[in-house]
């Protein structure tokens, strides 16, 4: 059951103040707020003083996250962005003492949706369609998306500015002289509620680049392959792109480990890079900085974005009413040794002339 010490924690006070609060010590000072806020979070988690003394905590189905992957445990490990958000939610959950358990996964056939009623909150990372997102809203009405892009509305969405970025890097490769701008990324995949799944070429950074490049009058050179998010289909992918005729003379990829494919067919086809082809991607995992060159990608802390869930999870559970969220959680380009400018170098030559 629910403990002092973690009402403590939920409500920002100390233990003390809240046994004293709750045991209405009418000398106790403190300002009314905060008095309320402890005793709501008590009655919320059905704090009992008797109950509390004995047996493990959290027992409390109100207490308790629901999670709803998109992903495996095992695709998971071949994904670090998807990976770091997953541990970010354990780490903050086991911080605030809360329970985290998966129910089901979002790709199961057979769901048991009124389970969902039994959690505080429910976290979904993924794309659901609106109907799957519905369905678990019926159940709990405290609902936190992570890394989803469609239009929900009445749920907390946090999501990255990944829409952004790939503009800020193509910036940063038209200011460097490059007009020949590949794309490799992967699937957009939304999963409907039986288990099935919707794939298409509209992932948010497919989508910006061929924006972006039609707005740059560019559109004649959009060149897009999307295929799984893998770095065996980053080398195939990169390989249709250097067996054309037009080279580029850049590549945005939508994953570090698709990015590990397209260097290595850039070293198949006897190319180097940046001399020859300049390369930026997204994740920044931890091993870039030891490829040579090192790989440009733009870090997304997902670590951070799982422990936000967690504390608008906690949030809803507190108060459950209140204004939907939307969190748009800002990455950061990290340039390396795999981008070259290509712009010509002009030097001025300055003749002396004699008397």
């Amino acid at each position: 059951m629910v403990s002092i010490r973690d009402i403590a924690r939920m409500a920002s006070v100390s233990p003390a103040s809240v046994s004293r609060i709750l045991n209405h010590d009418q000398s106790f000072s403190i300002n009314e707020e905060t008095r309320k806020r402890v005793i709501d979070i008590a009655n919320q988690m059905h704090y009992s003083k008797d109950a509390s003394k004995k047996g493990p905590r959290f027992n409390h189905d109100s207490m308790q996250i629901g999670l709803i992957l998109r992903h495996s445990r095992e695709s998971e490990l071949n994904d670090p962005y998807f990976h770091e958000i997953h541990r970010g939610i354990e780490l903050e959950a086991a911080r605030w003492r809360m329970r985290v358990i998966t129910p089901f996964g979002m790709k199961d056939k057979a769901k048991e949706w009124q389970t969902l009623n039994d959690f505080g909150a429910i976290i979904m990372v993924g794309e659901m369609t609106n109907e799957g997102v519905e369905m678990v809203k019926k159940v709990n009405d405290n609902v936190i998306l992570v890394d989803s892009y469609s239009e929900h509305p009445g749920v907390d969405v946090i999501k990255t500015d990944f829409s952004e970025k790939t503009q800020e890097i193509l910036d940063l490769l038209y200011e460097n002289g490059h007009r020949k701008i590949a794309f490799i990324g992967g699937y957009n995949s939304v999963v409907r509620p039986d288990g099935s799944v919707l794939r298409d070429n509209h992932e948010v950074r497919a989508v910006n680049y061929r924006n972006w490049m039609k707005l740059h009058d560019l559109q004649d050179g959009i060149n897009v392959k999307i295929g799984r998010w893998s770095a065996e289909d980053g080398m195939t992918l990169a390989k249709e792109i250097l067996q054309g005729n037009d080279r580029p003379t850049a590549i945005i990829v939508a994953s570090d480990p698709m990015a590990m494919g397209v260097y290595k067919a850039i070293s198949n086809f006897g190319l180097t890079i940046p001399d020859d082809i300049s390369v930026v991607s997204f994740d920044d995992v931890e091993m870039n900085q030891y490829l040579v060159p090192s790989l440009s990608s733009v870090r997304m802390e997902a670590r951070e974005m799982g422990k936000m869930a967690v504390k608008l999870a906690r949030d809803r559970m507190i108060e459950p009413s209140g204004m939907p969220m939307q969190l748009i959680c800002a990455s950061k380009l990290m340039i390396r040794e795999s981008v070259k400018n290509i712009k010509p170098q002009f030097t001025i030559q300055v003749q002396h002339l004699s008397d």
